[in-house]
């Protein structure tokens, strides 16, 4: 996505609180989901073959999410195809969701409770869109993340179904973001890979 482009729609967040020099993140304007693009030294042995990849891309995930790994489900994976990028570059994109440590939290009686109640509670789940191309001659690995934290009230839970197929509202706007990136992200200088 070219900034111009992610401008209407996400903020820049280093404009907001300091970001790793390894990474881009932006947050949506109008609710709570996230775009991380962060690069990374390539994970794997040279080459690429599915097997490669998906070690790779599973090795990326784990280190996102850390020792909230058990609480991780990965709903289906597929490759992925950039706009702008060479068709021999190999891409992956990911649906997974993570849940909450801890039992769901219990809404508060009454209307002005139980909007307090949802400000303090933790999402019900949050979903991301993991994307991760890998450059081998660069020796990087690109790693783009969209996390959508599905909170109680501020979303429809009857349109929420991942073993059914049905994504929502949030989820979908998510992969309409993911989509918008496959379409747009380019890489400028090549330059920038090269070792000092």
């Amino acid at each position: 996505m070219r900034p111009e482009q992610a401008s209407s729609v996400v903020r820049n967040y280093s404009q907001l609180r300091q970001v790793p020099d390894n990474q881009e993140v932006y947050i949506d304007k109008a609710g709570f989901t996230s775009i991380i693009i962060e690069i990374n030294e390539r994970i794997g042995p040279d080459g690429h073959t599915p097997e490669i990849d998906g070690r790779a891309l599973t090795t990326n995930l784990e280190d996102l999410v850390g020792e909230d790994a058990d609480r991780l489900k990965v709903w289906n994976t597929t490759a992925t195809q950039f706009t702008n990028l060479d068709e021999g570059i190999p891409a992956y994109t990911l649906i997974a969701t993570l849940s909450p440590k801890g039992p769901p939290p219990n809404e508060a009686e009454g209307s002005s409770s139980a909007a307090a109640a949802r400000e303090k509670s933790p999402p019900d789940f949050t979903a991301m869109i993991v994307t991760l191309v890998r450059l081998e001659r660069e020796r990087t690995d690109i790693l783009i993340t969209i996390n959508v934290p599905h909170i109680r009230g501020e979303y429809d839970e009857d349109d929420v179904d991942l073993q059914l197929g049905k994504q929502g509202q949030l989820i979908g706007d998510a992969v309409d973001y993911a989509s918008r990136i496959w379409d747009s992200f380019n890489v400028r200088d090549w330059g920038l890979f090269k070792a000092a």
